[in-house]
This record gives C-alpha cells, structure tokens and sequence, in this order.
C-alpha cells in the first residue's frame, strides 16, 4: 500500500498545476488555433474551413511589425544585461545585510501599475518635460529634437518595465557563487578583469540565460509601450494583434498573428539556447 501511495503522490503533486495549465493554457491555445482556421465575420459568426491561407496573408501583411518587435526586444534585452548585471553584481558582493532592502527597491515599481508606469515615462519624455526641456533651454539640443514617437523611446520604455525581470535572476546566480573560488582566481594572480570574464561570468550564465527569456520574450510581444511611447511609424506586432481583436473583430487573423508569433520567439529562444549550450548552463546552474 505505501509503495503505492508513493508512486501516486508525484502525480498528485503535479495534478493541480498540470489541470491549471490544460484549462487556462491548453484548451484556450487550441481554441485560438481552431479560430486561425475559419472564415466569417462578426455579424454573420465564423466557420471552420481550414483556411490556412490566413497564415499566409498575416505573415505578408505584418511582416515589418513582427521584424520590428523582434529588433526591439533584442535591443531591449542587450541593454538589460549591461544595465542589469552591475546592479545584481554590486548586490551580491557588497549589499551585505541590505541586500532585502535593495532587492525591495528593484521591485518597488512593480507596487505600480504597469500602464501607469509607461505613461509616467510618456511625461517625462515630452518635449516639455523635466528631461528635455532643461536641455533644450541650455541649448544642449535642437528645438526640432524630441525623443516622445520614436524607436528609442518604445526601448527605455521596455528596458524600464523589463529590468527587474533581468537583474533578480542574475542575482540569483551571483548569489549562489562560492566567495571561495573567486578568491582562488585572485591567489592565482587573476586580475579582476580576468576573473569576471574567466570565472563570474560563466558561473553567472545561468542567471543571464534565465533573465534573457524572462526579458526577450515579452518585451517583443509588448504593446504597450509602443501604444504610449510610440508613433504609427514604431508599431509593434503586439498593437496589431490587439486592434484585429478589439477593434477591427478580426479573430482569425489576430490568432494567426499570434501563432506566427509564437512561433518565430520559440525558434529564436531555441537558437539562444542552442548557442549558448543549454546543457553546459545548466551543468553550471547544478553545481
């Protein structure tokens, strides 16, 4: 009886999650996909007909938004580690017993709404606002420059709402690293450079593989900072979606958007992983 149990008890463990996951990830996915395939409209309702050339038309239409979002997010992503990996750094190695505080204050925006967040940025980002407007009046910039409605915008914004997401991560590699073995590297005559690049880093990779699909992912599918930091001319794949959903009532074309999506940052994340050695991070991540 209790070898029966404690093979049954795995698999209860993982039940609620697993029904979790078929209701609310599953059945909607499949859904979505039986959606992609029909023709109709609002009015008269859709059919299924296997419409595959939906696919087709989508990926030619909105090609240069799905091709944007993906430069983005990358963009986005490459600023996150360098900005973020200092700050998990200086945590790790010398935030001593505040390291809570300083970890709380990483994640104190997250106390506010994430919308309200972008649209803070939209202020300070105007060409009135307590960024350029100084500037411009010291005569540091043109009258004609303006940040609000460009590419570089849409990216603070998604390195802004990102960032927590790239820094907790790579602290926690940080933080699982051994003071010992970096003060080896150091008896070795290791400069500082060579022991980051020959020792932190790699040991850290975990952490930076972790943060990089935690970043990469949503930030390239975000709509948001695109909708309130943006122009027509830095619309994402996400806007898309959300317009042919909410307001154009197109749901085979929008779930097809959102399958090729899908489908394009699965390849990317597995070509990531695919170069950076999945097998080798996690031999680090085990140790």
């Amino acid at each position: 009886m209790n070898r029966v149990k404690n093979k049954i008890a795995p698999y209860l463990l993982v039940l609620p999650g697993a029904v979790w996951l078929l209701i609310f990830f599953a059945v909607p996915m499949v859904a979505m996909l039986s959606l992609s395939l029909q023709e109709g409209d609002i009015v008269h309702g859709y059919r299924f007909t296997g419409h595959w050339q939906t696919y087709t038309e989508a990926i030619s239409n909105y090609d240069t938004q799905i091709i944007r979002s993906l430069i983005y997010g990358a963009i986005a992503t490459l600023v996150l580690i360098v900005l973020a990996f200092p700050v998990a750094y200086w945590i790790a190695f010398y935030g001593g017993r505040r390291k809570p505080t300083y970890l709380f204050l990483v994640l104190l925006p997250f106390f506010v709404s994430f919308v309200l967040r972008t649209i803070s940025w939209r202020q300070i980002l105007t060409d009135e606002g307590p960024l350029l407007s100084p500037l411009r009046d010291m005569g540091l910039i043109g009258q004609s420059f303006h940040i609000l409605g460009t590419p570089t915008a849409v990216i603070l914004g998604l390195v802004y709402n990102f960032l927590p997401f790239m820094v907790l991560p790579i602290y926690v590699a940080l933080e699982r690293i051994d003071p010992r073995v970096v003060e080896a590297a150091r008896d070795l005559y290791a400069n500082p450079a060579t022991t980051f690049r020959k020792v932190i880093f790699p040991l850290a990779l975990p952490g930076v593989f972790a943060g990089v699909l935690m970043t990469f992912v949503p930030a390239s599918s975000d709509y948001v900072n695109s909708e309130v930091l943006g122009s027509s001319d830095t619309t994402m794949i996400g806007q898309v979606i959300q317009a042919q959903f909410l307001e154009n009532s197109d749901y085979p074309t929008a779930s097809a958007l959102s399958f090729v999506l899908m489908l394009v940052l699965l390849i990317g994340v597995f070509t990531y992983a695919r170069i950076l050695g999945t097998e080798d991070v996690m031999k680090v991540a085990a140790r």
